[in-house]
């Protein structure tokens, strides 16, 4: 008895440390892979350095700088300008064009640039490696002289899908470890607290998002679906700042649409219906994104 009892104790070992083992050569092949691709990183930044510099050229600015590329989201690139500038978009979407093709990662790609001052999108397009499915409208056209942002967006692809994947296949060695030390255990109720989000109390306002309405002083005001989802984001995270992309990757980017304005109308939109309290209002926070303000929050 006791024999049989120490041998399956030393089969469980065994199997614990190969277990370990290998997910431990997993987890380091992927660190690995990340740190090979580092140069491929640095190098698109370069890139993306190079179209500041050429825009400013364009625009007949030969002594400003282009800021140091800033990454604002997960293959999200921001560039920035040390002055004012206009451009045309014909000439920011061949720039783009000529110099990412350079970036052997770069497939597919959305381009936005963003008014400094108040996060609204001026000019945006997308550009794909099939080009029947490029996205690209008012060209021709020279944009006043302004303070601008241009962010690029990549779709993920080499790096993170090759880190990704050795990230995926060490899921069943964790599985195993969890059910040989987990087994055991039994699981303990969370307690969530309220589960219904239907409904939230926004200042004076109460907002049902189940029936896409909002009622204040009694008046019902209907919103549009695309509105209670927005609403419902900011609702979920009150005076909390909410990214511009998040707000874009949750809205729009399962849908396949490319957001241009739409944001901003929205949230316009979603302003007008709310200004009968002057306790809540959605407010630009610069080169983050927005907040809902409630003044009375608790």
């Amino acid at each position: 008895m006791h024999l049989s009892r120490n041998l399956l104790s030393g089969k469980h070992k065994y199997l614990f440390g190969l277990i370990l083992l290998s997910f431990t050569a997993v987890i380091c092949a992927a660190f690995s892979m990340e740190d090979s691709n580092d140069f491929d990183i640095s190098r698109r930044e370069v890139l993306i350095r190079r179209i500041g510099h050429e825009l400013l050229l364009q625009s007949g600015d030969s002594t400003s700088r282009v800021l140091p590329v800033k990454k604002i989201a997960e293959n999200e690139y921001q560039i920035r300008f040390e002055h004012d500038l206009t451009f045309q978009t014909d000439s920011l979407v061949n720039t783009t064009r000529r110099l990412l093709v350079h970036d052997l990662l770069a497939y597919d790609y959305v381009v936005n640039v963003v008014n400094c001052g108040n996060g609204s999108v001026a000019y945006g397009y997308a550009i794909s490696k099939n080009k029947k499915d490029n996205i690209v409208a008012c060209l021709g056209r020279v944009q006043p002289r302004a303070c601008y942002w241009i962010n690029i967006k990549f779709k993920p692809t080499g790096i993170n899908t090759a880190k990704n994947g050795y990230l995926l296949s060490s899921l069943p060695f964790l599985a195993f470890v969890g059910f040989i030390f987990f087994r055991s255990i039994k699981p303990q109720k969370v307690l969530s607290g309220n589960q219904d989000t239907d409904m939230f109390t926004l200042g004076s306002v109460l907002f049902e998002a189940k029936n896409r309405k909002l009622i204040i002083n009694e008046k019902i005001i209907d919103l549009t679906g695309t509105e209670t989802r927005v609403l419902l984001i900011f609702a979920l995270s009150p005076n909390e700042t909410i990214a511009r992309s998040r707000l874009q990757k949750e809205i729009w980017e399962d849908e396949g649409v490319i957001v241009g304005r739409s944001l901003d109308m929205f949230i316009s939109k979603l302003r007008k219906k709310l200004e009968f309290d002057p306790n809540i209002n959605i407010v630009v926070i610069r080169g983050k994104g927005y907040k809902l303000e409630i003044t009375n929050f608790m």
